[in-house]
């Protein structure tokens, strides 16, 4: 349970989605991994870009990390809460994801992300394939 506890690392989030069935990795433009199951990406490294940007210098984020919630309602508890490193932005209203900066991921626990990452596979993952694995994990 300990290792669960500790607080995430940028290595994590890639041992994490390469840890879940039938996934496979794209590589995305500048080489940033795509984590699809299905053919269906479900986190991935985003290049910056214009929306995510840092407040006081204006400067693009080069580190945000999407992942796919499986409702608008998650997305709001994610990104609502003030203790939170989750963020929208507008070029992400109406879609089913929320970001965070690599740079932040310390601020979740391993079991925090491990949580996220599970939603987002199982958010993207076929009916079956969803039901097969949540019927095979060890419970915990």
């Amino acid at each position: 349970m300990a290792a669960r506890s500790r607080r995430a690392r940028l290595a994590d989030v890639h041992e994490l989605a390469l840890g879940l069935p039938h996934v496979t990795i794209w590589p995305g433009s500048r080489e940033n991994p795509i984590y699809q199951v299905g053919g269906k990406s479900f986190v991935f490294f985003r290049n910056p870009r214009p929306d995510a940007v840092d407040p006081v210098t204006g400067e693009r984020y080069p580190d945000v990390i999407v992942f796919w919630v499986p409702s608008e309602s998650d997305k709001q508890a994610l990104v609502q809460d003030p203790g939170s490193p989750f963020f929208t932005t507008p070029h992400f209203d109406g879609h089913p994801s929320v970001l965070v900066r690599g740079s932040r991921i310390g601020e979740l626990t391993v079991g925090e992300l491990t949580e996220v990452i599970e939603d987002a596979w199982l958010s993207r993952a076929s009916c079956a394939r969803a039901a097969a694995w949540l019927t095979a994990r060890p419970s915990g």
